[in-house]
């Protein structure tokens, strides 16, 4: 082949070269094109999604940012327009057993908005069951121990002897109201407006039930338990001590010395952990205690987030103990981890009702709790009394 031929092949071969190339990168850029295209739709997508979420306020609730579509179709279905189709479907309740049961989200926000709301709640144990039929053995004691050599017999121990604690039971309702009109405006946050309301009326009546219940269709408060003013050893299981003032209508002549004698009238594993429980008025009579020196009892916490503490233990504020009076009970002090139980069927349980008072809706919310003392060695109180 002459000089003219190969140079025509290897013309058309680097043509056909750069044909090859210049296809490629126009595929190329087509191909980044696209891609951009798309990013750019993705991105308008999630600027659409974030817009309408700061005009609702209601942010996206689920793990991960994810909807969750059980609490979805909950209140967007259910609280605001009444389509319990949507509820029937996820299988959550029926309104036979007196509503339906709330999602796990919101009855959990119902019961962190309780405790700072209910204070015995804060401090008591609180134990949740799946019925009402809750029952607790408490041992009394009875097991002996001894001294043996390495090849002596062993004697028999006593038998221990317990007491069965069956805390009794009451529905503790809340009928929060809202207007058809509140519940059309997609900003009105919904969940949290319920879960407030719901707490306010459930932390009111459970609280004045722990401290001074009845135990009849509701729980029994350690005010109402039997007590008496002998010391542990010789008092009956269930039974209270309390610590006379010393007076017949005040905190006595040395209301120093009587609290410190009731701090040490707790067994000392039970005052790991104790508390102050009073109300106000009681609250301010016993801030402008001193002592024997001049030294104010009570000692204002220097940590911002801590209580206050009395004679070194941290004072908890509740409104429904009673004020200081001729035989009254003003002051408790005690763990109540260890002397008050709580029970609570879990799960908050709810109906809507749009009829009994047009034109608003009111929602209906029950939720069944008890309670009892546990330990009656753990829980002293100061009786306004002679002797």
């Amino acid at each position: 082949m002459d000089n003219q031929n190969i140079g025509t092949t290897k013309d058309t071969a680097i043509d056909a070269s750069l044909d090859a190339s210049f296809d490629i990168v126009a595929r190329q850029n087509a191909a980044d094109a696209a891609l951009g295209a798309l990013r750019g739709e993705i991105d308008e997508v999630k600027s659409r999604i974030e817009r309408a979420s700061r005009i609702t306020h209601r942010p996206l609730i689920g793990a991960g940012g994810g909807v969750n579509l059980e609490m979805k179709g909950f209140v967007d279905g259910y609280l605001r327009h009444g389509r319990e189709n949507e509820l029937k479907s996820m299988s959550v309740g029926s309104p036979s057993d007196g509503g339906y049961a709330v999602p796990t989200e919101l009855d959990a926000r119902i019961a962190e908005k309780l405790i700072p709301i209910s204070p015995i709640r804060a401090i008591a144990q609180v134990v949740q069951t799946s019925t009402s039929d809750y029952r607790k053995l408490i041992s009394l004691g009875g097991t002996v121990s001894g001294w043996v050599s390495e090849t002596g017999a062993r004697s028999g121990t006593a038998t221990p002897s317990f007491a069965e604690i069956i805390p009794p039971y009451g529905d503790l309702y809340a009928n929060p109201s809202a207007s058809q009109q509140m519940l059309d405006d997609a900003a009105f946050d919904l969940e949290g407006w319920l879960a407030q309301e719901v707490a306010n009326e459930f932390g009111r009546a459970e609280g004045a039930a722990f401290v001074s219940g009845t135990g009849t269709n509701q729980p029994k408060g350690f005010l109402a338990t039997p007590c008496a003013a002998t010391a542990d050893a010789a008092r009956a299981f269930g039974t209270l001590q309390y610590l006379p003032s010393g007076d017949a209508a005040t905190l006595g002549a040395a209301p120093d010395a009587l609290l410190i004698e009731v701090v040490m009238a707790l067994k000392a594993g039970h005052r790991q952990g104790a508390v102050w429980v009073m109300n106000a008025r009681t609250l301010s009579a016993v801030r402008k205690l001193k002592d024997a020196d001049g030294a104010f009892l009570w000692q204002g916490s220097l940590v911002d987030g801590q209580p206050d503490r009395l004679l070194g233990y941290p004072v908890v504020e509740a409104a429904d103990m009673p004020d200081i009076g001729a035989g009254a009970m003003p002051i408790a002090f005690g763990n109540f981890q260890n002397g008050y139980i709580i029970t609570e069927r879990f799960g908050t349980r709810l109906l809507r009702d749009p009829y009994s008072n047009k034109p608003f809706v009111n929602f209906y919310a029950t939720r069944r709790i008890g309670g009892q003392v546990l330990d009656s060695e753990a829980i002293k109180l100061v009786k306004i009394a002679a002797s």
